[in-house]
This record gives structure tokens, sequence and C-alpha cells, in this order.
């Protein structure tokens, strides 16, 4: 695909980029434990003279481009981790780390931060710092909140972030972005109802937990539709529901476990306190207590109108406004709000593509994020990085944005 104004010296370091690129595919390494691919960013970074900083948040690696006089900075953000999860892919670069996969393409965004910090640390046509930061265990681990924890940003005091994900299914080439939230809030409740246990015949002598849970997965959903204002957007999934051991035995608990989403501290704040009194007085209506815990994981992710505003126009130069289009808010998950709670910026995606990249060798199944057979498409790192440059480019011009 032809895209406007890449910037050349970019495109042509793709192939070694790439290279990069699958080399970290094929070597994939989960939260906190990114060794060996930290020590690849800090190797490339100290080859092209950005001084580097390691062990924030354990493994993340953080690169310094100063050009000029300025105290101005900017901070670029790519995630390292990997997933979990085997790999069905059959090509050369698939993993070699049975049951880890790059199966959320981490290992393309790392490579298009590495190809912008090369440009940007041979050219330097900005005047002010970019802040390049690595960072480790996105996937579920808060690799952005421990690095915040550590002095991220009193360490490296930036004006502003900015982060950037591959998204399958937009068409290879465009860009979204959009002020105000785009992923949502990422939480896990664990519900333990407890009854006593009895024979199935004589359910009269027991106190059975299990129409208790089935009355409140059914009473949950009526907290989406019948409590929450209809303009909120929210989720209530039950995923898990554990009891017993036998056919003819009514167990004495049972428990529940799933996953709350929303796009605002307030309506998560009301759903937990609903889904909270309806256990227990679903509970205690049958005769029975129950235990409910709930665990907020990851914030909503919430783009500042302003650097949303100046991300859409550096997008517009680069590759045409018609290219730009509205980021349709996902119920998925982000550690980046933690830096976005800290500081204005905003976190866009990119097209990955409709999968025809992997033109064979692949295993079955779409290239969708989290999926066996998912893989990044090279040919956008020189997008990305050209994004990247831009993006610091202007923010940090000589003249002030």
């Amino acid at each position: 695909m032809l895209f406007m104004k890449l910037i050349e010296p970019i495109v042509s370091s793709a192939p070694e980029m790439a290279a990069i690129r699958r080399d970290l595919h094929a070597h994939p390494e989960l939260c906190f434990h990114e060794v060996r691919t930290a020590d690849v960013v800090a190797a490339k970074l100290t080859e092209w003279g950005i001084p580097v900083h390691r062990g924030l948040g354990t493994t993340g690696v953080v690169g310094i481009v100063k050009a000029g006089s300025s105290d101005r900075a900017i901070g670029l953000r790519a995630d390292m981790d990997a997933l979990p999860m085997q790999e069905f892919n059959t090509f050369a670069h698939k993993s070699t780390h049975p049951g880890k996969m790059h199966a959320c393409g981490h290992d393309g965004h790392t490579a298009m931060l590495l190809a912008a910090a090369k440009h940007l640390a041979t050219q330097r046509h900005f005047d002010g710092t970019v802040y390049l930061i690595f960072q480790p265990a996105e996937e579920g681990g808060g690799g952005a909140r421990e690095m915040i924890k550590e002095g991220l940003f009193e360490k490296f005091p930036m004006q502003a972030v900015f982060g950037m994900h591959n998204w399958p299914g937009m068409q290879q080439g465009q860009f979204a972005v959009s002020a105000g939230p785009v992923m949502a809030s990422s939480n896990e409740f664990k519900i333990t109802i407890r009854g006593k246990g009895g024979h199935a015949a004589m359910p009269h002598n027991a106190l059975d937990p299990v129409p208790v849970a089935a009355s409140m997965v059914q009473a949950f959903q009526t907290i989406i539709s019948r409590n929450l204002k209809p303009i909120e957007a929210g989720v209530i999934s039950v995923t898990m529901i554990h009891a017993g051991e036998a056919t003819n035995v009514i167990p004495d608990h049972c428990e529940m476990q799933g996953t709350v989403r929303t796009f605002s501290i307030a309506a998560l704040d009301f759903i937990e306190q609903r889904m909270r009194t309806v256990a227990e007085h679903t509970a205690s209506a049958f005769g029975m207590a129950c235990e409910f815990e709930f665990r907020r994981n990851y914030p909503p992710t919430i783009n500042s109108a302003a650097e949303a505003d100046f991300a859409r126009g550096v997008m517009a130069e680069l590759v045409g406004a018609d290219r730009v289009i509205a980021q349709e808010p996902t119920m998925g998950a982000e550690d980046f709000s933690y830096m976005l709670l800290e500081k204005p910026g905003c976190y866009v995606f990119l097209g990955n593509g409709d999968g025809s990249h992997r033109d064979m060798g692949h295993g079955g199944g779409p290239c969708m994020l989290h999926n066996p057979s998912y893989d990044f498409n090279d040919a956008l790192i020189p997008l990305g990085a050209s994004y990247w440059v831009r993006l610091a480019e202007t923010w940090l011009a000589p003249q002030g944005r």
C-alpha cells in the first residue's frame, strides 16, 4: 500500500526493523520477565548513541534523545510483553517458547518505536527531549503502574505521553483517534455462596447454593439494563461457576467469578455497589451467606482532548485526513490508562489490516488480537515509526506547538 509522506530513512531501514520484530516474536517473554527483550532494546538504543535507563517496573527500558536547549519533553510508549498462550502459526519466526506467544503485536510496537528512536537519534530535528518508554507487563501485570510507582515521571519529566496499538480489522494505513474514553476499565469479582450440603434426592434437608448462583447471574444483568443510565456503557460477565463434585450430592458452596467493564469510574462505583447488594441480599433471601470480593485492575483509558486533536493533525499530515477515522471505544482494557491519569496524552489505533499479510504458513483462524494465529503486519513499521517521529518533532518544534 502506498502511504503519503513516510520518512525515507525509516522506509530504508524497514527490513532491519522487521528482522528485529520477527526475532522478538520468536522469543516471547511474559510480564516482568522481558529480560532478553529489554536486552535487545537497550543494545539497539546504545548502538545508536541513545542513553538508556533500565529497571523501572523490573524490566522497563527508557531511552533519552535530546536536542537543542528547551526543557520541554514528550513521552512515547511501547509495550514489550507476550501472552501465556500456545502459538498455532508455522512460519519461520513462530514462537520458540511453548505456551508463550506475541499474540497482541507488542513485538511490532517495540519495533516501531525502535525505528523511530534510530531516526530521532540520527536527525534530531526538534528542540527538547523525547523519552522512549519501553514498558513491561501490559498483559495483566500493570507494568505502567509499576513504572510510575518507581518514579517514571519524576525521573523523566514530560509534558505529555502518547501510546499506540495495532488494530486488526482496521484497514492497513488507517489511524483512529478520539478524545475521551477509548478503552474500558478492567475489573474482576469473586462471589462464594455458603449453603449446606446434602443428598441430592433430599434437597429439603440442605441449603443448595446452585439456584442462588443462578438467581444472582440473572439479577446482575438487570443492573445494566434497569439500574445503569442507558447512556452509560457497562458489562457484567459471569465467566466461571464452580460447584459440586458428584451428581447425587448438593454442594455446600458455589463460587462465581467474572469481569466488569466500564468507561467511567462513577459507573464502576455504582455497579460494584449494586452487585454487592444484590449478592448479599439474594443469598440472605435463601437463608445463606456469601462472600463478595471485587478487584479493580486497569482504569479506563481516557484521551485528553487537546492531545487527541494534536495527534489527529499529525496523522492527517502523514496519511491524509480521510485515513484518520474516529476511534470506536472498546471494552478491552489497557494499562496505558495509568499514564493518562498522571499526564495529558492519548492512545491511538493503527490499522493492522485484514490478515492478508499472512500469505502462507500461518495457523487457522482470523488474525485477531489474542488469537493463536495472530501476527503483526511488518508493513506497518515504517508508518508507525514515521508517526512517532512526526509527533515528537511537531510537539517539540523550535517555535513551539
